[in-house]
């Protein structure tokens, strides 16, 4: 199939169309989170940028193998291969088994994601599962020349391979700028130089998670796993790789080398990184200490939180920037988004209010037949969410016309739009509606009181008893209800 799909590819730093290698199959692979804490806003930022992409790939008919994994071992303190396990340190903290402490976080993780409505990958492996295939791969990368063995642990060998290939074509460094400039540290420690990183770490006798290996009892490097099981479910080369920014250096670029150490070519075709979400301009993390739960945001039980946020509300926010750009925190931008998403659903709402004609207005009608187009256009560049919504809020303003009789819309259109809305608004960009059964059947209920009252209001009018008339009128309003008396009968709407 011809795709009109367009992304900004990392690696190449510009946009590309999106050919996939072997369409209509799609192969992509997203890091997944450490699992030693509870998940935080920053996860939920390349949670929610993949599920964008993984539903319009779907949607554009391409079958979809999203490979997102579970880090459950091995990624260390600091990205240096120094400092403990982070699992492993939390474990020891809270006195549990390290796969306890992974298990229980997996967990949390997923009930997150499931309230933020991001849909669970066709495979998730974790990082203890493949600990085989990431030995496979060291053993390959040392049988290549491109690996060193230093007191049982194994590293990459950085400048070998720079000899070969290019290090830093990811991230735009240079071999030189990586490498430790003091030469005082020259031989201390197991590495032969700074840059260098471990795939296989030798476990000091106090370390509990270890597996038996040619080199030693140990574990494997960070960036080993996503190498490995990449390979394993999606082939020696795939379309897409995703992450956050923050891993394009070291962990992405690590990648690349590895893969391309071990089968002599690159892995993937297009790179794909989400920025930052910060708070006061600081990157938002585990590491800094300045993280929000997303627990916390449904909760409100934060100091920097004015009130609780919905987990479709934390949606809607992430996605009203493009995913490219920072996002800044603030209560004043999840308040904003609160009342964006709440018109956008409103809108959707009141479409089953609408009085259809026999022909539309011209304006109407123009805005309606061209909508479906600018959303595709919009999420055809480089997936821009902020300019979909923005087309959304275009056909809420349509929507609000019709229903305050200023506009008019026949069937067909009528369809379009609904059609439209809904196809981009719940499938595409994956919102829904929040509240539950009960509080819509609470609202249907409200929605028929009222209707019988403006009836009453109806005959008071026309008894000339506008006392009573204005009366209720007034009494609605006070109540939240805004009613309009137009030519063509009256309205009303509720206001949140």
């Amino acid at each position: 199939m011809e795709s009109k799909l367009v992304i900004y590819n990392t690696l190449t730093r510009q946009k590309e169309r999106f050919e996939p290698l072997n369409a209509p199959h799609v192969g992509m692979y997203v890091c997944g989170p450490t699992v030693y804490g509870d998940p935080h806003l920053g996860h939920a930022r390349p949670a929610i940028t993949f599920d964008l992409v993984f539903r319009y790939l779907r949607h554009l008919g391409y079958k979809v193998r999203y490979v997102r994994n579970i880090t459950d071992v091995g990624h260390l303190e600091h990205d240096a291969d120094e400092g403990d396990d982070k699992i492993e340190k939390k474990a020891r903290l809270e006195q549990l088994e390290p796969m306890e402490i992974a298990q229980y976080y997996t967990n949390r993780y997923h009930q997150a994601m499931e309230a933020l409505n991001v849909l669970p990958p066709s495979i998730e492996p974790h990082a203890t599962g493949h600990i085989i295939e990431q030995q496979q791969l060291v053993q390959q990368i040392l049988d290549n020349g491109f690996a060193y063995k230093s007191n049982g642990s194994i590293y990459f060998d950085i400048e070998a391979y720079n000899k070969q290939y290019k290090y830093g074509e990811l991230s735009g460094r240079s071999l030189e700028n990586t490498k430790d400039e003091s030469r005082e540290l020259a031989g201390v420690g197991e590495k032969r130089h700074q840059a260098d990183f471990a795939l296989w770490k030798k476990a000091s006798a106090e370390h509990i998670m270890r597996w038996p290996s040619p080199w030693s009892d140990g574990f494997p490097g960070w960036h080993c796993e996503c190498t490995a099981m990449g390979r394993k479910y999606l082939g020696d080369t795939f379309d897409i790789h995703g992450g956050g920014m923050d891993l394009i250096f070291p962990h992405h670029e690590c990648e690349i080398a590895q893969a391309i150490a071990s089968q002599g070519h690159p892995m993937v075709k297009y790179w794909m990184h989400n920025n930052m979400l910060t708070i006061n301009g600081q990157k938002m993390g585990k590491s800094l200490g300045n993280f929000i739960t997303l627990n916390e945001f449904f909760s409100g039980n934060h100091p920097l939180l004015e009130q609780a946020y919905s987990a479709m509300t934390i949606r809607f926010f992430i996605l009203s920037a493009h995913y490219r750009g920072t996002v800044d925190f603030s209560n004043e931008a999840l308040k904003a988004s609160e009342k964006g998403l709440q018109k956008l659903l409103q809108g959707i709402a009141d479409l089953k209010r609408i009085n259809v004609s026999a022909h539309c207005d011209s304006e109407t009608e123009h805005i309606v037949k061209s909508l479906r187009q600018k959303c595709y256009d919009a999420m055809n560049d480089d997936l821009a969410t902020p300019q979909l919504i923005s087309h959304l809020f275009e056909a809420c303003s349509v929507v609000n016309k019709l229903v305050d009789h200023k506009a008019t819309i026949c069937a067909d259109c009528l369809k379009e739009l609904s059609d439209t809305m809904r196809l981009f608004t719940f499938d595409i960009l994956g919102l829904r509606e929040e509240a539950s059964e009960t509080s819509q059947e609470r609202e249907q209920a409200f929605g028929k009181v009222v209707d019988m009252v403006l009836e009453l209001r109806a005959k008071a009018k026309s008894d000339k008893d506008w006392a009573t008339s204005d009366k209720i009128r007034d009494e609605l309003a006070a109540a939240g209800f805004e009613v309009k008396d137009t030519k063509d009968g009256v309205t009303w709407k509720l206001n949140k």
